[in-house]
This record gives structure tokens, C-alpha cells and sequence, in this order.
């Protein structure tokens, strides 16, 4: 069997792949990156027998051929597909609104084995509520925990179940979550590059301070906001060149609502400066690591001089 899981939801295609899976033997389940990972290792473990089980499971992320995108694999692809291994259940995986229907790869898939889409918006407090059914909080606790812990589905799960063990009782108040949540720096970083794009200087460097109080590496920061900028020029840029929002989170190979942030964040610069932060945040990348700058200030100083 083979199945094509596509779309945004990445919270809903992990539930599926959950339930394809429905308590395999670890050691009978092969994962595979293909942004790193040879598709003909992928093709060859698919056509081997497994020696744990009858059935066994072979996962291939960032599975970009089935999109707009050239990839060299697709005949590969096309082969295996028609002569699947019946003993082998592979699962593509395309973190993508759109995969492109008319290649003959993604005809084969849906032809030959199953393709769900997953880009249906979920309601977070909704969610969060839903999870919570069997607890008392309140509105401002529930808007607390999500200021805190992002609108990620997976993250919000993962820290409403620490809530859940760490209670005694059924009622959760702001000091159980500012005690037991983590506060995640996804949040933050868009916060802070918010705060820098807006010269919000005073802001963003108490922002910086929060991140520094819960042990975020400064390099961490560093690389974070080097990728955000990077994303902000790219898109500036291709945007000029007359690329739709959807056209550049397909080239980016980024979710959408990235390129939207980055699009509206880049309107505040020109790409010469774009560029410019790039440098001096590379520059301040390399002056940590060879011990000419304090780790926790060069950052600090970073946001300053914008």
C-alpha cells in the first residue's frame, strides 16, 4: 500500500500517520528525510522483506516530487509504483498546500494506493478546550497557556499532558502553567523580529532578556533570526520578480503563513539592509564562537545598532 499525506496541518498528518502505523513494531518502521536521504535507499528498503513481521512500514518525509517542483527521483518513483511491494506499506509525506495533480507520479499514487490532504483549519481554543474537557480553567488561563505555548497543535497537546500529570486536582490556574508549561521561542522570535522591524528597540531587547532567563542559546537566537531575515530578503525579492505568495512557499519549500510574515516584516527595509543583517549577524555568529564577543551581549548589541 502506498499513501500520499499532503498539506499544512503537520499536527493532523502526524494523527494519521499514527494510525496507519496502529502500534508497528519500532523495528519494523523505517524513516527516511528526503531533503538528505537517496530515494533509491528508500525504493530498495520498500522491495525487501521484512525479517520482523509480514508488514512492514517505510516513511519518506519532504517528499517534494509530488509538487510543482523538477526532481530526478520521479522515474525512480514511478517504477516502484508499478510493481509495489504488497509487504510494504510506504508513506509519503508533503508539507505542502499543493502537490501537482498532473504528474504522472501523483496520478500512480492516487491510482495505485490512497492520497489525503490535510489543510483544513483547526481551532486552537477549541482545541485546547477539547483536551481540557475534564479540567477547570478559565478564559485568561486559556489565553495565557497559548500566548505561552504557540498555536502548534503537537507542542500544545505535548504541554496540556505535563499540565495534566503535574495536577492533583482538576483545576488549572496561572501558576500551574507559568510553572510547568515551556515558553516556546518559535513565539518569541517572531516577537522579537516584530519588535526590531518596528525599531521597537526597548522591546525587543526585553524580549531577549525572557529568552536569555529560560537558557536560549544566543547562537540559537542568532541562527533563528538570520533564517527569518534570509526569508524576508528571499521573498522581497522573488516577490519583485512577480512570484505569488503561493509561488514563493513553494519555491521556499516554507508554510505560507511564513512567506505572509516575511512579505509584510520586509516592507520596512530595503533589501541592501536585508542583506546587511545577514552579514553582521554572520559576523556576530563568528565573533562568539572565537571568543572576541560575549555571547550573551553580542546580540544585545546587534539590536542596538539597527
Amino acid at each position: 500500500m502506498v499513501y500520499l499525506l499532503y498539506g499544512s496541518k503537520e499536527f493532523e498528518i502526524d494523527n494519521e500517520i499514527k494510525k496507519i502505523i496502529n502500534g508497528a513494531n519500532q523495528m519494523n518502521i523505517s524513516r527516511y528525510d528526503l531533503n538528505n536521504d537517496d530515494i533509491k535507499n528508500v525504493i530498495n528498503d520498500c522491495e525487501t522483506f521484512s525479517l520482523f513481521d509480514d508488514t512492514k512500514i517505510v516513511i519518506a518525509d519532504n517528499a517534494i516530487m509530488f509538487t510543482g517542483s523538477s526532481n530526478k527521483d520521479a522515474e525512480i518513483i514511478e517504477k516502484y509504483l508499478n510493481n509495489i511491494n504488497k509487504t510494504t506499506i510506504l508513506i509519503f509525506i508533503v508539507h505542502n498546500e499543493k502537490i501537482d495533480s498532473r504528474k504522472k507520479i501523483t496520478k500512480l499514487v492516487t491510482k495505485n494506493g490512497k492520497v489525503i490532504e490535510f489543510n483544513d483549519e483547526i481551532n486552537i481554543e477549541s482545541f485546547a478546550k477539547e483536551l481540557l474537557k475534564d479540567y477547570k480553567i478559565n478564559y485568561q488561563n486559556l489565553k495565557l497557556l497559548l500566548d505561552r505555548v504557540g498555536n502548534n497543535p503537537l507542542i500544545i497537546q505535548n504541554e496540556i499532558e505535563k499540565l495534566k500529570l503535574y495536577k492533583d486536582n482538576k483545576e488549572i490556574s496561572e501558576e500551574d502553567i507559568i510553572n510547568v508549561t515551556t515558553k516556546t521561542v518559535d513565539i518569541n522570535i517572531f516577537k522579537l523580529i516584530d519588535s526590531i522591524v518596528k525599531k521597537e528597540k526597548d522591546t525587543a531587547i526585553e524580549i531577549y532578556h525572557e529568552m536569555l532567563k529560560v537558557n536560549e542559546e544566543p547562537i540559537k537566537i542568532i541562527i533563528m533570526l538570520a533564517n527569518q531575515f534570509r526569508i524576508m530578503y528571499q521573498s522581497k525579492e522573488l516577490l519583485k520578480k512577480g512570484y505569488s505568495e503561493k509561488d514563493i512557499a513553494s519555491t521556499l519549500q516554507i508554510h505560507p503563513y511564513r512567506v505572509k510574515l516575511a512579505i509584510q516584516n520586509s516592507k520596512a527595509y530595503d533589501s541592501k539592509s536585508l542583506l546587511k543583517f545577514l552579514s553582521d549577524l554572520a559576523d556576530t555568529d563568528i565573533n562568539i564562537k572565537s571568543g572576541k564577543e560575549n555571547k550573551d551581549l553580542a546580540l544585545e548589541l546587534f539590536i542596538l545598532k539597527l
